[in-house]
């Protein structure tokens, strides 16, 4: 985009009643960004969805001032961009209808042909909690993902640190412009966030991280991800917005189970309770619901790793005998593990939920 587009485009995004969804409006019918501000407003208000009010100030030599003055601190800044309608825009984020037009990025942000995931939760999060978080980013490491979430205490943080252990790409994405870290404790990892990886924000650098900035971030966490994972939650809170966002989006919503007495739990319950999310105990029952393939070698490290990590005795004598022979019926897994039909049966379900076996069509399984 040339200069002018850019400080157009800036200034549409900063107009007050103009959101995300007029703008893309204005856009299409006008052709680009500059060109709506070369239209007459009474061309403009015969838009469908677009009156007086919604275009009040458009032309107003503030917005002009202020957009001027943004893309001079992101030259001084070198904060790249992203227009919506450009390649390096994040691609599943393009299908969601209130997207921003212009995405800010600081950093190593690479999102072509990329797994990406968001991972949420509480910001009180608990020793189960944080333990998930580096378990399951270990698993999932083989297959090199993007891991989205926003910096926060708790969860967020706890997922950021090990996807960073991991080599792992892993954005923030934040809820005030990029000329500042919050909290600013976390100020301490914004290098290694930057080595691989980056910040992410629709923010000018004027914005603060005010309560309204956090519930608008969570639909770029939602929109631009696969699938939105939730590691802890109560009863109510911004993860489960962004799981609603992510549901809203068509995307998969993943959530990990606690006991029913547990307050952090609560919300995550209630999400596989109401069906609203896939229930989530290992990374490989997220690889088998969203169809992600990896290296075959890639694969056996993998699951070796954590099998014995999640797999009891018997778990771990049918997965060899079911690795070494293929695909068998359950009666033959019974007789020749030597064990009673009834305990293999028991066994083979927990295994299938656990995600290192699959069952086939009359009483037959094979390991994953």
């Amino acid at each position: 985009m040339t200069e002018p587009e850019i400080i157009a485009a800036l200034r549409l995004q900063n107009i007050p009643n103009i959101g995300d969804v007029t703008a893309k409006k204005l856009i299409a019918h006008c052709g680009g960004p500059k060109a709506v501000f070369e239209d007459k407003l009474p061309h403009l208000l015969k838009i469908d969805g677009i009156g007086k009010m919604t275009l009040k100030g458009l032309f107003d030599a503030i917005y002009l001032e202020e957009a001027q003055k943004e893309f001079e601190f992101l030259s001084k800044e070198d904060i790249s961009f992203s227009y919506f309608m450009d390649e390096d825009y994040p691609a599943r984020l393009k299908h969601c209808v209130d997207g921003p037009i212009l995405l800010f990025q600081r950093g190593n942000i690479n999102l072509q042909h990329q797994k990406v995931i968001s991972v949420v939760g509480t910001r009180n999060v608990t020793n189960y909690g944080t333990a998930f978080c580096h378990r399951f980013i270990e698993e999932l490491a083989p297959l090199n993902p993007v891991i989205v979430s926003g910096l926060a205490y708790g969860v967020d943080m706890a997922v950021q640190k090990a996807a960073m252990d991991q080599g792992l790409q892993t954005i923030a994405c934040m809820a005030h412009g990029l000329n500042q870290i919050y909290p600013k404790v976390h100020a301490k990892y914004q290098s290694k966030i930057e080595e691989n990886g980056g910040f992410m924000t629709e923010f000018w650098s004027s914005s603060q991280p005010n309560r309204e900035n956090f519930l608008k971030r969570n639909r770029i966490i939602a929109g631009m991800s696969e699938a939105t994972i939730v590691i802890e939650s109560a009863e109510k809170g911004g993860s489960l917005v962004t799981a609603d966002l992510a549901h809203g989006y068509h995307r998969d919503v993943f959530a990990v189970p606690g006991r029913a007495t547990d307050k952090w739990s609560k919300g995550c319950n209630d999400l596989i309770k109401y069906q609203k999310a896939h229930l989530l105990t290992s990374a490989a029952e997220l690889i088998y619901l969203l169809g992600w393939e990896i290296e075959e070698e890639k694969k056996e490290k993998m699951v070796q790793k954590q099998l014995f990590v999640e797999l009891d005795e018997t778990e771990q004598s049918i997965y060899s005998y079911l690795q070494l022979n293929g695909k068998q019926l359950l009666d033959t897994v019974a007789l020749e593990c030597n064990l009673p039909i009834f305990k293999v049966s028991s066994t083979l379900l927990n295994m299938e939920m656990k995600g290192v076996i699959r069952p086939l069509p009359g009483k037959m399984f094979e390991a994953v």
